[in-house]
């Protein structure tokens, strides 16, 4: 095993993710269409990417996530129904929630120094302790499409699989579905 999965494995197997670790949510959001929105805690703000497929365990499957506009850290508490005609209307699931590292990082220092510069130079590797997401993932900028569009890679480690991660649709933190947070419904 090399170092990096031994990381991986280490950070992805706690029980609690390590204190200096950065926040991550990812939050299914039914606007008007569906995708989940991959949010990472950087500077006070969450870095958001827009994922219309949703992310996926499979090292080959390479899925589009489209920058969006930084979003309040706090937002990564939320979980309800934006009212139509308001930006980003619809229903919004927090579909996963966890930390995050930068690849090679133990810190918070650490990471966001290198979140910063996998951002500038459009590559950024970090392991995912989340409830659905685990072990390492990369976001690439497509190089001559703008700094908008970036690719969502999970890498090759022990928690890679051919699983649907997105059949999993229930809510991490409240149980509901997606029609029950609709409908203002309990778990």
């Amino acid at each position: 095993m090399n170092p990096n999965a031994e990381q991986a494995a280490e950070i992805d197997t706690r029980e609690a993710p390590l204190p200096e670790s950065l926040r991550l949510v990812v939050h299914k959001h039914q606007a008007s269409q569906l995708h989940y929105d991959l949010r990472l805690e950087l500077d006070g703000v969450l870095k958001s990417w827009a994922i219309p497929k949703g992310p996926s365990l499979e090292p080959s499957d390479k899925r589009l996530a489209m920058a969006v506009d930084d979003h309040p850290l706090d937002y990564r508490d939320f979980e309800g129904v934006i009212p139509g005609g308001e930006y980003g209307g619809g229903t919004v699931m927090i579909w996963d929630e966890g930390a995050f590292v930068a690849l090679n990082e133990t810190d918070r220092e650490g990471s966001e120094e290198a979140f910063r510069k996998g951002l500038e130079r459009g590559q950024f590797n970090f392991i995912v302790a989340g409830e659905k997401l685990k072990g390492e993932f990369a976001l690439i900028r497509f190089a001559h499409a703008g700094d908008k569009t970036w690719l969502l890679v999970k890498k090759r480690d022990r928690f890679a699989s051919t699983e649907d991660v997105t059949e999993q649709d229930r809510s991490v933190r409240s149980g509901r579905s997606m029609e029950e947070i609709r409908d203002g419904s309990r778990a």
